[in-house]
């Protein structure tokens, strides 16, 4: 294996760069950081460019020898590795992975059952949460409107732990999402806090998308309006409300 030792060279270059969000639209790559992470998007053939491993990592000779087989590897000098790692205690192992987002043009009626609606998700944690909770309750679709954070933050990549390496998400304007489900009569539920629906009392159609706003200002008055029923979990305790990955959890166990 190739040892980089210089900050001038081109893949360490990219990597850094791939740190901002500008630079992974412009590139149309992300990193994705963490042994298991790495393995999962081997697993569910994620389109991986190259593998930075740091000296300690690079002991793992069986570990490698399996990477090897499915893409290039390299050892980054740790001083450099340390500058593209954005956790504080690294596994050592960063890769980079093509973008592999759909076009909500892509919408079809006989696989998307079940979406989610996410309008101005800020958390990165708290998006890596719901694409991985929706995976786990059998969601087809993940539709990430205008003002969300960045879906490949490595902070999102890593708390999805997998489930966006072969989930189908998209990303667009809230008008474009709303046409593309009423086209496709499909029932929109959003999340509210000042609505008397109990979500559990509720019936429910079997095309759903459920909306879930921002995390301290809720939906928009967009999806207000646009909503075929609004619905909330009811607090009782002192509580006044819950966090917005919890919440999108109980609805979409609840609708399925």
């Amino acid at each position: 294996m190739l040892t980089i030792k210089s900050r001038d060279n081109e893949r360490f270059k990219l990597a850094r760069l791939l740190l901002k969000s500008k630079y992974r639209n412009k590139e149309k790559k992300y990193i994705a950081e963490g042994l298991r992470t790495i393995e999962l998007a081997l697993e569910y053939g994620a389109k991986i460019e190259y593998v930075f491993i740091d000296r300690q990592f690079s002991k793992n000779s069986q570990i490698i020898e399996r990477l090897e087989k499915n893409t290039k590897v390299f050892v980054l000098d740790d001083v450099l590795f340390k500058q593209i790692t954005t956790t504080e205690n690294s596994q050592g192992i960063i890769a980079i992975i093509e973008k592999n987002e759909i076009r909500i043009d892509d919408f079809n009626s006989e696989k998307h059952k079940r979406i989610v609606v996410l309008d101005r998700i800020q958390d990165p944690g708290n998006l890596g949460t719901i694409i991985r909770t929706a995976d786990a309750l059998g969601y087809n679709l993940i539709v990430l409107t205008k003002g969300c954070v960045d879906l490949y933050n490595p902070k999102v990549v890593r708390s999805a732990m997998g489930s966006m390496f072969y989930m189908d998400i998209a990303c667009c304007e809230q008008e474009k999402a709303l046409e593309i489900l009423r086209n496709n009569n499909i029932q929109i539920i959003s999340s509210y806090l000042e609505t008397k629906n109990n979500f559990e009392d509720m019936k429910y159609s079997s095309k759903t998308a459920i909306v879930v706003g921002n995390e301290a200002n809720g939906i928009n008055e967009y999806w207000i309006e646009n909503s075929d029923l609004l619905v909330k979990i009811p607090m009782f305790g002192k509580a006044e409300s819950l966090n917005v990955a919890i919440s999108t959890a109980l609805l979409m166990n609840k609708i399925k």
